[in-house]
Parts: structure tokens; sequence; C-alpha cells
């Protein structure tokens, strides 16, 4: 069960790894939603760690639709994350109707061999089974981080099902994130049966935006996660 910490410092990725986080995502300013981080500390977090680095490439946000100018500088901070370290990249565009944006995703896509998250701009396309084809399409695409279009993805168990339904046996894993707690990520998982997590204000300081990253509740994640582990083998046990 693979659990994702978003971490916006070197402390915060330290606390994550300690406490039993598989990987970072690496983000600027969590208020915002997350931002691409600056290289420099992309590299000192790479150099510290020896789990996964996931770097978020997001030049704004004030939408997810990119802009020309936006794109070439994608283009240029997925290019130095990739020197950087990075094991994945993190990013989506869309066009203005809220529709993936095509052209753009495989600009981006050309700029890189590594692999990549397709974050939650997905979370604005009102037709998600529709659109998640699209992305099964390029196998660069590994994971959506999505909240199932909700607010919080605790009000889109039924929809995190149905991408979990539809990605089953493809390359493309469902991150769920948004909104996720402590107290609601037993009874989530089991509900849906996703097999990661993305979390980010559960696992902070006073469970907000800009608290840090608690390694004690990182500890507590990975063992909530451990625990539904050990019951579903003993009930795959019992059957045999």
């Amino acid at each position: 069960m693979l659990l994702e910490v978003i971490a916006t410092t070197l402390q915060d990725a330290l606390r994550a790894e300690a406490g039993g986080a598989n990987r970072i995502e690496l983000v600027a300013n969590l208020q915002l939603g997350g931002l691409t981080p600056e290289i420099e500390l992309v590299k000192q977090i790479i150099s510290a760690v020896n789990i996964p680095v996931h770097v978020m490439i997001r030049p704004h946000a004030r939408s997810f639709h990119m802009s020309e100018d936006d794109i070439a500088t994608m283009i240029d901070t997925i290019q130095g994350a990739e020197q950087a370290g990075a094991s994945t990249l993190v990013f989506g565009v869309l066009t203005p109707e809220k529709k993936i944006d095509r052209h753009n995703l495989e600009n981006l896509l050309a700029a890189t061999s590594l692999p990549v998250t397709f974050h939650r701009a997905f979370d604005e396309i009102e037709e998600q089974a529709e659109a998640l084809p699209m992305l099964m399409s390029y196998k660069q695409i590994q994971s959506v981080l999505t909240s199932g279009g909700s607010a919080s993805v605790l009000h889109a168990v039924e929809q995190i099902r149905l991408l979990m339904a539809l990605t089953r046996g493809s390359h493309l894993n469902i991150l769920p994130g948004g909104g996720l707690t402590l107290d609601s990520l037993s009874s989530f998982v089991q509900a849906t049966g996703v097999h990661n997590v993305h979390l980010g204000t559960a696992v902070r300081e006073n469970g907000s935006v800009s608290g840090r990253v608690e390694e004690e509740k990182v500890r507590k994640a990975r063992t909530i996660l451990d625990e539904i582990i050990q019951v579903n083998a003993e009930r795959g046990g019992g059957h045999t």
C-alpha cells in the first residue's frame, strides 16, 4: 500500500521518510494547491532522502490552461527537474473548456523520459470516465492524482471506485488525494480498494497547509495502511 506525502521543505521530506512514506511529492506554495519548487530545493532533497521524489511542474495557480509561454517555462523546468534526479514529474494541462489539452500534453511528455502523474487538473474535467482513456493511451502517464471531481475525495467514494474499475489491469494507477484524514483513511481505503494514497494536510501540524509535516502522523498513516494489508492477507488466507 503506497503512501505518498506532500513535502514543501527539506525537513518535510526527511520527516515523511522517517515516518514511513514511500515517496514524496515536492511542491511549493501548498496554499495555492502546489506550484513548481525551486530546482535547488529539488536537488537538496533528492540528495538527502532515499525514497523517490516526484516534482510538481505548475508555473501558476490561475488555471490549468497554459499559454505558449507557460508551456515553454514548464518544459525548461521539466528538463531541470529531470537533470536534478526527479523520479517522476507531476503536471496536467486543460483547454479553456476544461478538457485535456492533448497538444500541449504531448509537448510536455516529449520533453522528458520520466514517468508522469497527471495532477488534479483532472478534477476540473466534468466527464472523468470519458477523459481517462485518453490518459491511459500514454504509457508515460502512470498515475492520476484525483479527488474524484469533488472538493474532498471522501465525498467521491463511488467515483473513485469507478475510476479504479476503469483502470484495472492497465498501467495507470488512480492516486486518491484531497480531503483524506487519518480518521477516515482506513474506511476510505477499504471502501474503494485503492492501492495508493496521497496525503497532505492529514499529516501536517494542526491539519493546516501551512503546518509542517509531522513524523508521528506519517507513521500513524503507515501503520493504518499496513494493518489493512495484514487484515486483507488474513482474509485471503482464510479462503484458501
